[in-house]
């Protein structure tokens, strides 16, 4: 399996795992040009990708959903309620042609891959993260969520790439120039991971497997990349799991994540 972050953070995301000749995308929350720029600058092949997979409707997730129904022919798979509020952020409704429904905590099989829906707490009609299998590699994607929760740890176990967010550091954003509702949001145990959160979370899903992190979803004016890795490297001290920063503006690829 290959694995590319090819946007991250508050302004647009879109994660990539291809496998057997296939792509799937986690969320589309930039432009259809720019997600097959970024896979051709990475190497990855466009016309692979075969669906994108949708974690909620927040418009730096579902910003090309659009674009992506008139232009391609990708499946989309969401659950009944994020393909309902899509289609109301969007202005028109995912076709039934095109859409695959998913449930958290219901495993879907697609293209022979396993893919694993599991619920997660944040402002959003029905916000899910995606654990997703192929080629006997496990990989799960998690951003957008308040706080590390006992299903979401338990959904962690015995990944060998784990994507997860790092959005903020807790004074950076108490001291910032966000209003007061805004950070009261992000703060909620329905808005997003801290920097020590982050941490917390990863230490309950360390296992002997696991070989990647990336840290994910930073957001540019309340979070320092430096103060999101120190965090991490403090769980991952002694380990031999690599640990990468995905980017806003700068896509990242992963060489082969093996089982």
């Amino acid at each position: 399996m290959h694995y590319a972050a090819l946007a991250s953070g508050s302004k647009g995301n879109c994660h990539a795992l291809s496998a057997e000749g296939q792509t799937l995308l986690i969320d589309a929350g930039v432009s259809l040009r720019q997600i097959r720029q970024r896979l051709e600058v990475l190497g990855m092949d466009p016309e692979s990708v075969r669906a994108v997979a949708l974690t909620h409707e927040h418009s730096d997730h579902i910003g090309a959903l659009g674009v992506i129904l008139r232009r391609t022919e990708w499946a989309i798979l969401a659950t009944a309620a994020t393909r309902e509020a899509a289609g109301r952020a969007q202005g028109g409704e995912i076709p039934a042609s095109r859409w695959i429904e998913v449930a958290a905590g219901r495993p879907a099989d697609w293209n022979g891959w396993r893919i694993l829906p599991f619920a997660l707490p944040h402002d959003a009609e029905d916000p899910v993260a995606f654990r997703v299998e192929a080629g006997g590699v496990a990989a799960a994607v998690v951003t957008d969520l308040g706080h590390p929760t006992a299903l979401v740890a338990d959904h962690l176990q015995d990944l060998d790439l784990l994507v997860l967010e790092a959005n903020h550091d807790v004074d950076m954003l108490r001291e910032g120039d966000y209003p007061p509702q805004l950070k009261a949001r992000i703060l909620s145990r329905v808005g997003h991971l801290s920097n020590a959160a982050m941490a917390e979370l990863l230490g309950r899903a360390l296992s002997p497997r696991l070989k990647q992190v990336v840290l994910a979803h930073l957001s540019e004016s309340n979070n320092d990349p430096g103060l999101a890795r120190f965090a991490a490297e403090e769980i991952l001290l002694g380990t031999p799991v690599a640990l990468h920063v995905a980017h806003q503006r700068e896509s990242l690829a992963l060489s082969p994540v093996v089982a």
